[in-house]
């Protein structure tokens, strides 16, 4: 059993953790607190990839008290050398006693390794500690870990009948200010965002994230099947080509376009499927092959539509105004008819709050199916 006092400190960790939610991609978010005579004596956390992990911050900090104390570890410490070395050889020089560990670790280059190494000298180790919350920090790392694919949400703006445009297009602005800057810190800890080339002919939107202390910028992704991206749009302006890069993937390039494209410094990609359209599963396998953890779907009922129909959605983000648009707005999904209720998709809520004058609701679709990484 977990003490009282151990759930503090795991939650100081997790809190150390939550510190590198911008910045830690493609790693995880760790945090670890040192703990020896009921006195906090090291912490630390992950912040940037090529930097130190949170135990060794956390022992720097603690020093020569670092010999019989108790560590808080939000992930299980890796064992592996990768661009730092293992942090199971720093724990293990410092004769920490005790090392409580929140979830162990997907990566498959340590999946257990570390706990076997720790116990191996010696040191006590249990699992488990707040996994839900550890788990929660990292899901897009534990998706590209165990399925190959990155942790897709899709973010949609919509009115209270359920309408994302008119039928014109024009969807500027459904929600209020506090719910589109409340977007932008989904924005911020996603690694990749992808949108559709009908947002981009009707919108004409940046998809950066314009909190200005985040100096990170995730890739920008263009699902446009026949290249029909204008080369003077908003996401391939020089200088935020020089932020944050764009990706247009494509199936055909029927005008010849891919030299003028590829000019303005977008990497263009060539994903076709058997119908003549970019495939999904494809282009998420090569942003996970790249490190990409977390993606924020922004796009209209078409390619939200191609994504839920193919189950490549983890989470939904809708953000209800307090609108009504009638009829003939479009909706959210482009999918096809369904003729029984059992086709329906099923939800799982997992929170609702009022932002502004607006509703986000968080859901997650209750059977998913399953994706398996393929070589």
């Amino acid at each position: 059993m977990f003490s009282v006092a151990d759930h503090t400190y795991m939650t100081l960790a997790l809190r150390l953790a939550a510190q590198g939610l911008y910045t830690t991609q493609p790693n995880p978010r760790v945090g670890c607190v040192i703990v020896k005579s009921n006195q906090i004596v090291g912490q630390g956390a992950h912040l940037k990839a090529g930097e130190p992990h949170a135990e060794v911050y956390a022992l720097r900090e603690a020093g020569e008290d670092a010999a019989g104390a108790d560590a808080y570890v939000t992930l299980e410490p890796c064992n592996h050398h990768g661009r730092t070395p293992p942090c199971v050889d720093a724990i293990i020089a410092a004769n920490v006693k005790r090392v409580v560990v929140a979830m162990q670790d997907p990566n498959p280059l340590v999946a257990g390794n570390g706990i076997k190494r720790l116990q191996a000298h010696g040191i006590t180790v249990e699992l488990g500690l707040m996994q839900h919350d550890a788990v929660a920090l990292n899901v897009g790392f534990i998706s590209r870990m165990t399925t190959g694919l990155p942790y897709v949400r899709s973010k949609i703006a919509a009115s209270l009948d359920g309408r994302t445009a008119l039928n014109n297009g024009k969807s500027l602005w459904i929600t209020g200010e506090p719910a589109r800057l409340d977007v932008q810190h989904w924005r911020a800890q996603s690694c990749a965002i992808i949108t559709g080339i009908g947002t981009v002919l009707v919108d004409n939107p940046t998809m950066n994230v314009r909190f200005p202390h985040v100096k990170r910028q995730p890739i920008r992704v263009i699902v446009d099947s026949q290249l029909q991206t204008p080369v003077d749009c908003k996401m391939l302006a020089a200088d935020r080509l020089q932020q944050s890069p764009v990706i247009i993937a494509y199936a055909t390039d029927v005008n010849s376009r891919v030299a003028t494209l590829s000019a303005t410094g977008a990497k263009l990609l060539q994903m076709p499927n058997a119908n003549g359209r970019v495939d999904l599963k494809v282009l998420l396998k090569y942003l996970a092959q790249h490190g990409v953890n977390e993606v924020l779907l922004e796009a209209g009922q078409g390619l939200n539509g191609a994504f839920l129909q193919q189950n490549l959605i983890n989470e939904f983000i809708f953000y209800y105004a307090p609108k009504l648009m009638g009829t003939d707005a479009k909706g959210m999904f482009a999918i096809a008819e369904l003729t029984e209720m059992q086709q329906a998709t099923d939800l799982d809520i997992l929170d609702v709050r009022q932002i502004g004058q607006d509703l986000r609701l968080r859901a997650k679709p209750i059977i998913v199916a399953p994706i398996k990484n393929t070589p």
